[in-house]
């Protein structure tokens, strides 16, 4: 009965999915915006954001680049709300090009029931158009790829991309990022029937699926535990192959992971996360000013960290019921 019933869904979800994955293939395909929404962003590390002045800094000005390491790399620059060349570029535009995914539950998917654009990132972007734009601000969204975030900044294509995207040195090399708007972890997500266990020797000979250019994929080559990896262009692509058996576990951010298993009742995380990680906005990095506008909305959305906070009302709407016991948005890290 249960075998049926998995075979049910597997045939049900996986024409649905796959659409979707094709459709998200195609790097930036233009999404038409769809309206407002409910203000509000991710989870992250517990503690009390302190207090931050909003220095008017000349229009991209940034101080000397100091050496990335791990402990440092969810650094960013102060907010300011001072307009340099990308505000102003923003503004004459009339509109804001945000890089999004419109294939991940409760972060930026496209709701069956309203057919609008929602989700935890898609709030966010929203909340940075309407300050950079006003109340009535127009916002495109562009379906990017995993693999294809870094290319969509460096050749301006987007804005840019607000889509669970992990701050980390390799990636700060060729992108700029805001503070940290989400605490993060990599997973494993299988079949609740599997006997893999976590991140560890039970993956051997299996067939572990990630998205390219993720987090999940670096972790992946630097120890695989004897694991046979699968890469695919979106994260989707790998919950499909999980429910169609032609993948045995899933290598993800945690919050993706959870997001995947409140989908589909024969999924479950496997393990504890193994990894720390911060999810930011990302941009061009000649961009200095719009990171720091960016920074400043990230501060004004955190507020108090209080329960009635926008961060902590987005929260609430997309992510406790997935992702329960988070009390307070992550405290933002400057390197000025």
């Amino acid at each position: 009965m249960r075998a049926r019933g998995l075979r049910n869904l597997r045939a049900v979800l996986a024409p649905v999915a796959a659409g979707m994955c094709v459709m998200a293939a195609a790097a930036a395909v233009l999404v038409p915006a769809l309206g407002g929404g409910t203000a509000g962003g991710g989870s992250g590390r517990a503690g009390t954001a302190p207090p931050v002045t909003h220095h008017a800094y000349p229009p991209g000005a940034a101080p000397a680049a100091a050496t990335c390491t791990e402990r440092n790399a969810a650094e960013s620059l102060r907010p300011s709300s001072a307009e340099g060349a990308a505000v102003t570029r923003i503004k004459e535009k009339g509109q804001l090009v945000v890089g999004v995914d419109q294939n991940t539950y409760r972060w930026g998917y496209r709701d069956p029931a309203t057919g609008r654009l929602a989700g935890f990132d898609i709030d966010l972007a929203r909340a940075i158009a309407e300050d950079i734009l006003g109340p009535d601000a127009k916002v495109v969204f562009k379906a990017v790829p995993t693999n294809q975030r870094i290319p969509a900044l460096q050749k301006r294509s987007v804005d840019m991309v607000v889509r669970t995207m992990t701050i980390n040195c390799a990636r700060k090399r060729k992108v700029a990022f805001s503070t940290s708007y989400f605490q993060a972890g990599q997973q494993v997500l299988a079949l609740k029937s599997s006997k893999i266990t976590a991140f560890d020797d039970s993956l051997r000979g299996k067939r572990v699926c990630t998205a390219a250019g993720s987090t999940g994929e670096s972790v992946l080559t630097a120890q695989r535990h004897g694991a046979i990896v699968l890469t695919v262009p979106n994260q989707l692509d790998c919950l499909v192959r999980l429910q169609l058996g032609a993948a045995d576990a899933v290598v993800t951010d945690s919050a993706l992971a959870a997001a995947q298993a409140a989908q589909d009742p024969a999924v479950e995380l496997k393990g504890e996360p193994f990894t720390d990680e911060s999810y930011g906005v990302a941009m061009n990095r000649d961009d200095t000013d719009l990171v720091r506008r960016v920074n400043k909305v990230l501060d004004d959305y955190r507020g108090d960290g209080g329960p009635d906070s926008p961060w902590m009302q987005a929260y609430r709407t997309w992510l406790r019921a997935d992702m329960p016991g988070i009390s307070r948005p992550p405290s933002p890290e400057y390197s000025d």
